[in-house]
């Protein structure tokens, strides 16, 4: 057996010995160092616990669905009927909205009137007196006015003033109804006061005649039929240049005929016996 094995389970190998304050020495040192090992190991978990926690909060609020309500304007109805002169029905698709633009969500009962500018076999274009130019679908539905008479598409020739009623998709009208040489109409004196679109000039903004107490931007219900036809063209020989994309019953049973096209007016207000009261 060697002298460094221990004899008994309970013995151990003896080392060397250390006197003096060396071993104290050693020990403080030793202390120390595991005192710093502790602390750093410390800090690193506090400093990954914080990113952890970071990370997470990142990946939370990047995921979480927003929480910001959104309040939707009230939808008001469009009401239908057929269209006058025994025409198809000028239903406005979708609901009025409101948010102070009185927008449409498609189609509606409106019209315009101008000069026949070139004539198809589907129809003719015609150029209003603010120089927008419009497209006018006919169809087998389309009837014709002339003064009292009741005359075929051949009486729309080029250069002829006429009134398309019907429905209205932006610059395009699905004739229900095209009245020839319409009174008033383009070659009204009254053409001068309605104020032509011009590209990057600021909307004019004044008020002409009484305005209904009931009106409010957004209010109203999108109308068709013969009392929209009837408010268009009330409101096109007041101020003819512009173009009806839809027609609104307030409140108090009037008109506000909306334009598009012009610069002014947007809103032509329309009693229940169809008169033109004010504009703005």
């Amino acid at each position: 057996m060697s002298e460094f094995e221990p004899t008994s389970p309970h013995e151990s190998i003896p080392g060397p010995e250390w006197s003096g304050s060396a071993p104290i020495a050693k020990q403080t040192a030793l202390q120390r160092a595991r005192r710093s090992l502790a602390h750093r190991k410390s800090r690193w978990i506090m400093a990954a616990t914080a990113m952890a926690a970071a990370i997470g909060l990142s990946v939370s609020l990047a995921t979480a669905p927003s929480t910001t309500a959104v309040r939707l304007p009230p939808a008001t109805t469009i009401v239908g009927g057929s269209g006058s002169g025994g025409g198809a029905s000028n239903v406005g698709a979708g609901p009025l909205s409101g948010g102070g633009s009185n927008a449409r969500s498609g189609p509606a009962a409106g019209g315009a009137s101008g000069t026949v500018s070139n004539v198809s076999t589907s129809g003719f274009t015609m150029t209003t007196s603010a120089g927008q130019q419009v497209t006018v679908n006919e169809a087998s539905s389309t009837t014709y006015k002339k003064g009292t008479s009741s005359p075929s598409a051949s009486a729309i020739t080029k250069g002829e003033p006429v009134l398309a009623l019907g429905t209205d998709n932006g610059t395009t009208i699905t004739a229900t109804q095209v009245i020839v040489t319409p009174p008033g109409g383009s070659t009204s004196s009254s053409a001068a006061k309605v104020v032509p679109f011009t590209r990057g000039a600021p909307t004019t903004s004044k008020q002409l005649g009484q305005i209904p107490a009931s009106f409010s931007q957004g209010s109203g219900t999108i109308v068709s039929g013969t009392a929209a036809n009837k408010a268009t063209e009330a409101a096109l020989a007041a101020y003819p240049g512009g173009i009806v994309d839809r027609v609104v019953r307030l409140s108090n049973g009037e008109y506000n005929v909306h334009f598009i096209g012009v610069n002014w007016p947007h809103h032509v207000f329309v009693t229940k016996s169809f008169k033109v009261v004010g504009a703005l």
